[in-house]
């Protein structure tokens, strides 16, 4: 097709004035020998790339460019641009098109991507496997009927778990950007990127306390016997007793050896490294403990370090933290399995009790399970699938590293129970008053088990050596999501991300001391339960319902298929837009309804405390309708037209203009 075009006499290609029609073009001027009318003063050809602006010496016309759709862009041509005529003081040119390379794909044409795709799994996996899949999988499965608990597990990772993760990662990938920053697709659901983002920074508050703790542990280990192996340090109390002499007989009164405080192990975790015996409850935190303040501090060192250029460090990182944890879990479950007693507490673990399924706390307990293990919602995914390449099969990705991780909890329940089962052989007391969760866990009981077996010092080391790299790799996912959502938001982060990932870092450290504190594991119990229960729920829930609805199956599914070559199937189709919002919704529910009075131990949080909690859950909640009304008051138009602006994707605002609108129309609502 033959372009006719007006150029200006100052920008002639003359024999004098060769850079003048260079800086018209923006490009390097070529010299071409052409047959040319008799009339033509002089010929010339040059080549300028489409998608560059020309600065004539005076304008001739604007043409507005036009809005980008998120996906690739369309390739970009070469034009030869062919000087034919120049009549009374004008030139007139024709164009032909010419190949061009291909363009890059959608998104910003500087982001850094991983170094290697295994990176990037290594990355996720780290991120998902933490330190819940080896003290809340194993408990859960044990109290639950077993290997029957398996059954809702499996269920729930099927319609639930395993789209949601497919969901963040495909949302990351295709728009290239952070928590935030990627509702240009639905401009009025900012707010729940905000939302992720701020909880992501609560949890880094209190997680990296945790870390902190086994590395004290670890530091700790380094001893010839172990400072929880006996009853004659400093920190124990006069009624401490030698774990040798407890058996059922001495317990008594249906008190569970798991619940016993008074074991050199337990005191080691209360008194010589918490100092809770000198608090009396949240009211009276006193002072920061300088052994734990330092430990804090490595470990944000640690992190610091491994995020400070972004994942072209965390991305090399992960392979030691990432898979460290894994070689560690298989040395200790062969070593577990040799114990005495360790046959009877693996098949405790695996017993099948079919009627445990008929009550509901079993599936509750699966499906808060299942989406708390896999990490999503808290931008972690997203941030991550940002830096991919756009035909990254994260498809695959998806059902590689969610399987990856539920096996991950399943194996690792072998390694804990062969050892409670050991310690139940030992105490002559049952299974079940040694098996328990959480901290004490893996504070109390599995520290005491492996002071008892030969070689304890190497085994101990080994031990927290897979507890501090389970957790640092998770942590560094969800500072990853912090600073990646903040800093596409706000680009003057970007452009000052080293000084950006230190403010992060150290403001993490500056409020992590309050769990670091005599009284610190209440503030650290608090956070646990309120900055990432109900909320992260509220926000995953919004956030599937903004994908799902708002934006349109239809079209995320094409997105996909921009990526990959191929659309996603029914099955995936109908859970993103009925049964995951319809999962979300039930688990909201549950967590609110079977809500009580937070506690630690037999210490009773005061009133004011669980208002306080509340608070916390309720400041990141509050920013997704927040920023529904800011984004409303801030769009110009009628109300139809501020509507359709708040729910349009940003690429297609100039639809909005001309009355077309996708979602005002009833086939945007019922397409699958």
């Amino acid at each position: 097709m033959a372009l006719i075009t007006a150029v200006p006499r100052s920008c002639r290609a003359d024999t004098g004035g060769l850079e003048r029609g260079a800086a018209c073009s923006g490009q390097r001027a070529s010299l071409f020998p052409f047959p040319a009318p008799p009339q033509a003063r002089s010929l010339w050809m040059f080549k300028a790339r489409m998608n560059k602006q020309i600065q004539p010496d005076r304008k001739v016309s604007v043409v507005a460019p036009l809005p980008e759709r998120p996906g690739p862009s369309p390739p970009r041509k070469d034009v030869e641009l062919i000087l034919v005529k120049e009549h009374n003081g004008v030139q007139y040119t024709s164009s032909n098109l010419l190949p061009a390379a291909p363009a890059p794909r959608y998104g910003p044409q500087d982001r850094e991507t991983w170094g290697k795709k295994i990176d990037f799994l290594l990355s996720v996996i780290g991120f998902a496997v933490d330190l819940a899949n080896v003290w809340r999988f194993p408990y859960l499965c044990y109290k639950n009927g077993g290997g029957a608990f398996l059954i809702p597990y499996i269920l729930f990772l099927i319609i639930a778990g395993m789209p949601l993760f497919y969901m963040e990662l495909a949302l990351g990938q295709y728009n290239r950007e952070g928590a935030a920053t990627v509702w240009k697709i639905c401009p009025v659901f900012k707010g729940v990127g905000y939302a992720v983002i701020l909880i992501a920074l609560y949890v880094g508050f209190y997680y990296n306390v945790i870390i902190a703790w086994s590395l004290y542990y670890l530091f700790s280990s380094f001893t010839f016997e172990l400072p929880w192996t006996n009853c004659d340090n400093s920190w124990n109390s006069p009624n401490c007793t030698d774990p040798k002499l407890f058996n059922a007989s001495v317990l008594g009164n249906g008190t569970k050896y798991s619940k016993y405080k008074l074991t050199p192990a337990a005191e080691f975790y209360e008194r010589g490294v918490l100092h809770l015996h000198e608090s009396r409850g949240i009211h009276d935190l006193g002072l920061p403990r300088w052994q734990l303040s330092l430990c804090l501090l490595v470990v944000v060192i640690i992190l610091f370090f491994s995020l400070w250029k972004g994942v072209k460090t965390s991305g090399k990182v992960v392979w030691i933290t990432a898979t460290l944890p894994y070689v560690v879990l298989f040395v200790l479950l062969i070593h577990g399995i040799t114990l005495p007693g360790a046959y009877n507490g693996i098949n405790a673990y695996l017993h099948i009790d079919f009627r445990r399924l008929k009550e509901a706390t079993v599936w509750i307990d699966a499906a808060t399970q299942i989406f708390y293990s896999l990490g999503a919602g808290f931008g972690v995914l997203i941030a991550f699938a940002s830096y991919n390449k756009f035909d990254n099969n994260c498809y695959r990705d998806a059902l590689l590293t969610s399987t990856i991780n539920c096996v991950t909890s399943f194996i690792s329940g072998f390694a804990i129970f062969s050892i409670l089962g050991y310690m139940a052989h030992e105490h002559k007391v049952k299974i079940e008053d040694v098996a328990t969760e959480g901290a004490g866990l893996v504070f109390i009981l599995y520290p005491e088990a492996i002071s008892t077996l030969s070689g304890s010092t190497f085994w101990a080391v080994v031990f927290f050596i897979m507890l501090l790299t389970l957790g640092i790799d998770s942590s560094m996912g969800g500072m990853e999501a912090v600073i990646t959502g903040l800093a596409d938001d706000f680009h003057i982060l970007k452009q000052h991300r080293k000084l950006f990932t230190f403010g992060v870092s150290f403001g993490t450290f500056l409020l992590a001391l309050f769990c670091i504190t005599n009284g610190g594991i209440y503030v650290l119990t608090l956070l646990d339960t309120f900055a990432a229960g109900t909320s992260i729920l509220f926000a995953v829930l919004m956030e599937a319902i903004g994908v799902s609805w708002f934006y349109g199956v239809d079209r995320f599914s094409e997105d996909i298929q921009q990526m990959m070559g191929f659309k996603p199937g029914l099955y995936w189709r109908l859970c993103w837009k009925f049964v995951s919002p319809a999962f979300l919704l039930f688990v909201v529910i549950v967590s609110i309804i079977n809500f009580k009075p937070l506690t630690y131990d037999d210490y009773t949080f005061p009133f004011w405390a669980n208002r306080i909690g509340w608070g916390i859950a309720l400041s990141s909640m509050i920013l997704v309708p927040a920023y529904v009304i800011y984004k409303f008051m801030n769009v110009r138009g009628t109300f139809k037209e501020r509507l359709a602006y708040c729910i349009t994707p940003e690429n297609e605002h100039q639809l909005v203009a001309q009355g077309n609108v996708r979602q005002f129309k009833l086939q945007h609502w019922l397409t699958i």
